[in-house]
């Protein structure tokens, strides 16, 4: 039903642009190393953008994009929350083995959860590989895997890997804060989390509403010094205002409402990454030799993003908190029959993408580093519609037991095949679905499958012990005490 829709919606728009891109752009190849840019956006809901179902907001800078590359319906993200995602993102392995299972807070709040106050430095990094390879590499935008709060003295974000760096108040370096501008008559307030007092870098106040553009401006400065340089490139660019407080420029706030200041922060972010994405497709030798991926980091907070057909939000480990959209455009490297189409089976991670990116990138998997991802470079150009081999396992974050309106939110999740599992920590209370038949996770079948079962219960517990243990067993009792 929700795939219905979803072509449904964009076929019209999908059909007349992919016709256009082809038209403008024939497919070249390039023996080049390809550059790469990861789009990842906060807190943005499987359903958000235009081109995968939204009618009440507008995206035509990413839906452009989606017309002439690839949409997946089977991605997942490797936690529902923000900094365990992009630790997940940047290493290829899964985020309990570095000890960040929930967002990171300040330094008594993370020893509460169990949870470590940055990433370390030993952590493998795909900015570091590719660096290591002659890329150049930089980072514009949220951070959030050290340097927040009253953590001032975590890695800067140069050393896993980067050459250049540019992040909000959740990172160290070079960082833009934002005002908070109601238009109400008010005086704008900061958005910073004390940011402001860590030092470790030159701070710029900017409206919130302009953050996400001066990491675009800052993003294009750096793909020229890059192009200068005849350089490949990794970029990071990682857009905040969608999470909330949601602060849109005047004309896109309409009546004030939570959902409806959402889409216009959603529409103004989509403005604002347009002129990257057209420089990108103007410039032949970018067009040419750029994959760019979109995704999110998470499902989208209650009332604000949607995550279409799929149960649950952000937090959660129901499919609407770990399955994104994710977008793959690339016209030198994914085959031009392949232009604007929807890949509805390949089921993979953001684990698989390191390995895959690297594939990619002709660079061999470096010695001594074990991914928990997937080689599937062949997936994200549009050459296969494989799957991950290996089962995709999830823990909740520690603090989020009982949370938006669910009492005892389950704390493992295990996707294999067409079944998805979820259960406590030691296996009990296990849900099972078939999720080719109900993606909604509506019908639990674990009764009648019990063989199923135990043996994905087995599996995710088995794995879930295996890993760093975080407070997520006691966080609850010790807070209510």
């Amino acid at each position: 039903m929700f795939r219905r829709r979803i072509l449904f919606c964009t076929a019209a728009l999908l059909g007349s642009l992919s016709a256009i891109v082809v038209a403008e752009h024939p497919q070249q190849k390039s023996t080049a190393s390809p550059n790469i840019v990861v789009v990842f956006i906060d807190d943005l809901g499987w359903a958000d953008f235009s081109c995968f179902g939204n009618s009440d907001a507008l995206t035509p800078n990413i839906d452009r994009l989606a017309a002439g590359g690839i949409r997946f319906e089977q991605f997942y993200v490797n936690s529902p929350i923000c900094s365990p995602s992009r630790v997940a993102l940047s290493t290829g392995q899964y985020p309990a083995r570095w000890g960040i299972t929930s967002y990171l807070d300040n330094r008594k709040t993370n020893e509460a959860r169990g949870v470590e106050n940055w990433l370390s430095t030993d952590a493998p990094t795909l900015a570091r590989i590719l660096q290591a390879n002659g890329y150049k590499t930089g980072h514009f935008g949220k951070w959030h895997m050290g340097g927040q709060r009253d953590v001032g003295d975590a890695p800067l974000i140069t050393e896993y890997g980067f050459d250049t760096s540019l992040t909000n108040f959740e990172g160290l370096g070079p960082r833009i804060l934002g005002l908070k501008d109601a238009y109400d008559g008010s005086e704008p307030r900061q958005h910073a989390m004390g940011s402001q007092n860590l030092g470790r870098g030159e701070i710029t106040w900017l409206d919130r509403s302009q953050v996400t553009r001066a990491f675009t401006d800052a993003a294009i400065e750096f793909i020229n010094e890059a192009q200068a340089e005849e350089r490949p490139f990794y970029l990071n660019l990682w857009p905040d205002d969608v999470h909330a407080p949601f602060f849109p420029p005047e004309e896109m706030r309409g009546d004030g409402t939570r959902r409806v200041l959402y889409h216009g922060v959603l529409e103004t972010m989509d403005e604002q990454l347009g002129s990257l994405f057209n420089l990108i497709r103007e410039d032949d030798r970018l067009r040419d030799n750029t994959l760019v991926l979109i995704c999110s980091d998470n499902g989208p907070a209650q009332g604000a993003g949607s995550a279409g057909p799929f149960r649950g939000f952000k937090t959660h480990l129901f499919e609407g908190g770990i399955r994104s959209p994710l977008i793959a455009w690339a016209p030198g490297l994914i085959p031009e029959e392949k232009s604007g189409a929807l890949n509805t089976d390949s089921v993979f991670s953001s684990i698989d993408l390191v390995p895959s990116l690297l594939e990619i990138a002709r660079i061999g998997m470096p010695d001594g580093i074990e991914f928990d991802g997937e080689v599937l470079a062949d997936v994200v150009t549009g050459r296969s519609n494989a799957s991950r081999i290996q089962p995709l396992f999830f823990r909740r974050p520690p603090d989020r037991d009982s949370f938006y309106g669910i009492e005892d939110c389950p704390d493992l999740a295990v996707r294999s095949g067409k079944w998805k599992l979820l259960c406590e920590y030691d296996g009990s209370d296990a849900m099972l679905f078939d999720l080719s038949v109900d993606a909604g996770e509506a019908t639990d079948i674990s009764g009648e499958n019990s063989d199923i079962v135990q043996k994905l219960t087995s599996a995710v517990v088995e794995w879930h012990n295996a890993l760093p243990q975080d407070n997520g067993a006691t966080y609850r009792i010790d807070r209510q005490r």
